[in-house]
């Protein structure tokens, strides 16, 4: 029977997948010299639109063979009292990695609890720090949506270095550190954003266009170039006429898929590689807590 999926569209599960086989490879291997501690996810009050993420996580957590905790404080809670039980988990030799879920309460600044996380519990890569040292190529703890962009470009076969990349948007979390990322690739990127003149000029002559701004279908065929990949970080909730709730991307899929080479679908592309990028910050996290002396050798 012949093979009727569309190859144009790289199948973000697919990607998981594969990566969490490895993941777990290598901490099946890693645990055998060193006891891997626990994922601590936490919440802060209830919420319900966090709980999605929280159980695709706890899911790649279990597909790659580590412990998950979910944890909800009051949303109450003060600044300080949240960095003090931050502090103690960073203490804690038996947890691997923080995951601070957002949003969070008004009255919480998110990125001073960012920033108390240990860099090397910063399984998100969302410490400033952690951001900070992609400058300095130092790309293995990066923020998980823009690695698992990076991961997108990679399942496309296309060789990084010299690669032409135009990123539109460019937010602290997501489209700075792509082009960080790729850069250090060997990429070249042009990075536009909302005073960019003309965003169809660059991105029409782009290799590849990656898409973070949150705007439903901002990105239609007439700004791609024919055969280009096209990553599509957008995740937009839209009603359409009947009252139903969709989820759209950025790009404009149905029409680009005609013109690109390549396109992430939105649902099913970046999303589920990016859950993928957390457990290999955790692998990573591990090994370089191993390196520091954290951790006592797993006893015979």
């Amino acid at each position: 029977m012949a093979d009727r999926r569309d190859h144009r569209i790289i199948d973000g599960k697919a990607v998981q997948q594969r990566l969490l086989a490895g993941i777990r490879a290598e901490l099946e291997a890693a645990a055998e010299t060193h006891p891997v501690g626990r994922l601590v996810s936490i919440s802060i009050g209830p919420s319900p639109e966090i709980e999605v993420y929280v159980r695709n996580q706890a899911r790649a957590a279990t597909t790659a063979g580590l412990p998950f905790e979910q944890v909800v404080w009051e949303a109450a809670a003060t600044q300080e009292a949240c960095k003090r039980k931050i502090a103690a988990l960073n203490d804690d030799p038996s947890v691997l990695g923080i995951i601070l879920q957002r949003p969070v309460p008004a009255h919480i600044h998110v990125r001073s609890l960012q920033s108390a996380i240990h860099p090397l519990k910063d399984v998100e890569g969302m410490n400033p720090a952690s951001i900070g040292n992609i400058v300095y190529n130092d790309i293995a703890l990066a923020p998980c949506t823009a690695a698992a962009a990076v991961e997108m470009v990679r399942a496309t076969g296309l060789p990084l270095p010299g690669l032409e990349v135009v990123m539109i948007g460019h937010s602290e979390i997501v489209g700075k550190p792509v082009a960080f990322l790729l850069m250090a690739e060997g990429a070249t990127v042009t990075v536009c954003h909302h005073m960019t003149r003309s965003v169809a000029m660059h991105s029409r002559r782009a290799d590849v266009v990656i898409v973070a701004v949150g705007k439903a279908h901002l990105i239609g065929p007439e700004m791609i170039k024919p055969g280009a990949a096209v990553i599509d970080i957008g995740i937009n909730q839209v009603t359409d006429a009947a009252g139903k709730v969709r989820i759209l991307g950025d790009v404009d899929t149905e029409a680009v898929r005609e013109v690109a080479g390549w396109i992430t679908p939105v649902p099913g592309g970046v999303g589920p590689v990016t859950v993928a990028m957390l457990m290999r910050n955790a692998l990573t996290a591990h090994r370089r807590q191993v390196a520091a002396g954290w951790l006592e050798p797993a006893r015979a």
